[in-house]
């Protein structure tokens, strides 16, 4: 079980309301001592009032006293006397303490009066299992700007020596393609690095971080590796943030537990796919590499949880013969081609891999929205590899300069070593499917 102590956004998006989320879909029991209420949403706050010190108190005791708590952490403690109340309380309990130091806006502006900071840094910091200021808050934490990777190591180290036993500086206010978040711990600095994904929806995210790693704490799991599910769970909440509300919307805490839940699913459509083909006898779209069908479970973020073929299909003198069972990681070249796309329409659920030769790219063109893309001009230095999904991820970047939508079909005539190859995408299996058996229908009608 955790505890989180935090203030409540009525809007459902941060606060105690994303803690509980998050420590749900980790399959923990949550448990919440309230210490401010808000009236705020997507486009921000409206009224607070902060919950007397005796009932912040009274909410601590009272969890902890039935509860066995396994950690707890902090967010929104508003004022010195509630930050001086919490971590009396807390200090006679001897679980696991996430310190989340809410103390700056989004917008920069300071929520926390000097004294309340100062009762921060010297009550509560130096009881913390671990601390997790954004930039702004180790900017304030520390009196020093921040304005790369190296200057986060070194605040990290500052804002552990004043007691903490670790601290993870999250810098996703620094500009690139890549989020930075460094977590300093036991004389030691690990990094990690997560693509940026450009999107509004990011509410909630620092409060989505830290009761994440409360909640693997509360399960067992050593500092490191709570940090690192952490990371991953919000990564997954980002990249699938909820576009609700008229403002910036909140992560996406429960993605991961709904992912998990479609896996099964995914797996079936991909074989309803293959028995459409194999009932048709679809061996004219086979390439001699062999065709696959991927369908992506619906909140995927890497190519063991797209659902294809193994050893994909091949045309024999029987028809259409799989090499071996639809699986989740299957594929690696189909799934980072859909992963691919899905990055720029994550609506796009299922991708096919067919022959490609100019009868084949006539009835593509004639009767699907297709995009041709020269692979003679595919860059064969580090930088193509470097970008996630690498070559694949070339081919439709390549495709989709100039478009706001991704293509039905992607298509090249190869190049050295390269087999010429047609690419289908769809927004569901059944779509592709009948994309698939409408390409089929088109070569009969020329034959």
């Amino acid at each position: 079980m955790a505890l989180t102590v935090a203030g409540s956004d009525s809007g459902g998006g941060a606060g105690v309301q994303a803690d509980l989320k998050t420590m749900e879909a980790l399959g923990v029991f949550g448990t919440s001592a309230l210490t401010s209420v808000t009236a705020q949403n997507t486009q921000g706050v409206d009224a607070i009032e902060d919950v007397s010190t005796d009932v912040v108190a009274a909410q601590i005791g009272s969890v902890a006293g039935d509860f066995d708590v396994g950690a707890a952490k902090t967010g929104m403690l508003s004022s010195a006397a509630i930050i001086e109340t919490v971590a009396d309380r807390l200090a006679g309990y001897d679980f696991p303490l996430v310190v989340d130091p809410v103390m700056v806006a989004q917008s920069g502006d300071r929520l926390l009066a000097e004294d309340a900071e100062r009762t921060l840094r010297e009550e509560l910091l130096p009881k913390a299992t671990l601390v997790t200021p954004n930039l702004a808050e180790a900017e304030v934490l520390t009196g020093t700007d921040v304005t790369d990777e190296a200057e986060m190591r070194s605040v990290a180290e500052r804002i552990a020596e004043r007691g903490p036993e670790a601290v993870l500086v999250t810098g996703g206010h620094l500009r690139g393609d890549k989020l930075v978040d460094v977590l300093y711990a036991a004389g030691e600095t690990k990094t990690f690095r997560k693509r940026r994904v450009d999107t509004p929806n990011t509410h909630g995210s620092g409060c989505t971080l830290s009761a994440a790693v409360a909640a693997g704490l509360a399960g067992g799991a050593d500092l490191q590796t709570a940090v690192e599910r952490a990371e991953a769970l919000l990564d997954r909440a980002v990249r699938y943030g909820l576009d609700v509300g008229e403002g910036a919307g909140p992560v996406h805490h429960m993605a991961g537990l709904r992912n998990d839940a479609a896996r099964a699913d995914a797996l079936g459509e991909v074989r309803e796919v293959l028995r459409a083909l194999r009932d048709r006898d679809a061996g004219v779209l086979v390439p001699e590499v062999g065709l696959n069908v991927a369908v992506t479970t619906p909140y995927a973020v890497d190519t063991g949880e797209v659902a294809a073929v193994e050893g994909r299909v091949h045309r024999t003198a029987d028809g259409l013969v799989p090499a071996g069972p639809p699986w989740l990681g299957a594929s690696s070249h189909v799934a980072r081609l859909l992963l691919a796309a899905r990055h720029y329409d994550p609506s796009i659920a299922a991708a096919a891999n067919v022959r490609l030769d100019d009868a084949v790219a006539g009835v593509v063109d004639e009767r699907l929205d297709a995009v041709a893309v020269d692979r003679t001009a595919e860059p064969d230095t580090d930088p193509t590899e470097e970008r996630e999904g690498g070559t694949m991820a070339w081919t439709v970047e390549r495709a989709m300069a100039d478009r706001e939508t991704v293509p039905d079909a992607i298509y090249d005539h190869g190049a050295v070593g390269k087999e010429a190859m047609c690419r289908l995408f769809a927004e569901s299996p059944v779509e592709l499917q009948e994309r698939l058996l409408r390409i089929d229908d088109g070569l009969g009608d020329e034959s």
